[in-house]
């Protein structure tokens, strides 16, 4: 991923207060890029109004970000200003808030602009909370979008949304990145630049303790433009669209965040499509290398399958968790 120029070079340090300059993509409120007198870098909502009551009770605080509500030169004005504390995540921070200036593109109500950046802060804060609070490699981008697939097609045709939502346990460090009904599913995404084998990354991942235990392999190609095509943040967007529960889109959230994700503009590329869905049932004759048949001092395994020597073990994707 490209390094983006630091807006906040350009703004020299004050004596005192603040300098801002405003961001030049066109939103529907006014945003700026700000340093403070002690040199430290701001993003700034400028709000037509009086906002306390609804900062009050939404606001909420970020560890290494200060969130705070200001009241500007005229009464009218309000600002909400986000300061970094440490210019060692300005990269991240950087990233952050090129995020929220897309979501305001569109806004402006000044009211609807304030709950949309502190939205965005609320998943800021679990994101940041978490162990992976960087932005996602390549692989690590293609196995959550496989994991959301699968997680869409349970929702759409096995579970209801929660429970769909609850078996979902690769983001919490499960063996499996699903357990339900008796059945656990390990996910894996491939590129369409990769060759025909599947990586294993631990001695764990093939086996389980429920009775059946599944392979499901997405193939994924990039399609940019393409109608069908959906980015990860595309795919996110899709899937909170389709929950309508507030307790599955928080637990939603909740597991991204523990994945390591947080919408950012860097996830608007690349754009997959999937070229095939494939699943296969492992067994006792499935090949594969499990904890329990491993000798003593041996651990750590990672491996590869070829996916031409378990054809003998595919099965219909629609059959997994059928009782």
């Amino acid at each position: 991923m490209t390094i983006k120029q630091s807006p906040w070079q350009q703004i020299g340090v004050p004596v005192s207060d603040y300098n801002v300059r405003r961001v030049t993509e066109p939103t529907g409120v006014p945003l700026y890029w700000g340093r403070d007198s002690a040199g430290h870098y701001l993003f700034v909502v400028e709000l037509e109004g009086d906002h306390a009551r609804k900062f009050r009770k939404d606001g909420t605080s970020v560890h290494g970000i200060n969130v705070d509500l200001r009241k500007f030169e005229s009464n009218e004005q309000q600002g909400l200003v986000l300061t970094l504390e440490n210019q060692v995540n300005s990269d991240l921070f950087h990233g952050l808030c090129e995020t929220m200036i897309s979501s305001l593109k569109t806004v402006d109500d000044h009211a609807t602009a304030l709950s949309v950046a502190l939205a965005h802060i609320k998943r800021w804060k679990a994101f940041l909370a978490g162990k992976k609070s960087r932005l996602l490699s390549s692989e690590e981008i293609r196995g959550l979008y496989g994991e959301l697939l699968f997680l869409r097609y349970l929702y759409q045709g096995k579970l209801d949304q929660q429970s769909a939502l609850e078996a979902w346990g690769g983001p919490e460090g499960e063996h499996q990145d699903f357990i339900f009904q008796n059945s656990a599913v390990e996910v894996k995404a491939l590129s369409g630049r990769e060759r025909s084998t599947v990586r294993i990354s631990s001695e764990d991942q093939l086996e389980a303790l429920c009775d059946n235990l599944y392979l499901v392999i997405y193939r994924l190609s990039e399609l940019p433009g393409s109608e069908r095509a959906l980015s990860l943040n595309g795919l996110v967007h899709a899937i909170e669209a389709e929950l309508n529960e507030a307790e599955a889109i928080e637990g939603f959230f909740q597991r991204l965040s523990a994945y390591g994700y947080v919408e950012m503009v860097e996830y608007d590329k690349p754009e997959f499509v999937v070229k095939a869905h494939r699943a296969f049932r492992v067994n006792d004759e499935f090949p594969r290398l499990i904890r329990s048949r491993l000798p003593d001092g041996i651990v750590r395994l990672r491996y590869e399958l070829e996916l031409e020597t378990i054809g003998a073990f595919e099965c219909d994707p629609a059959k997994i968790g059928d009782l």
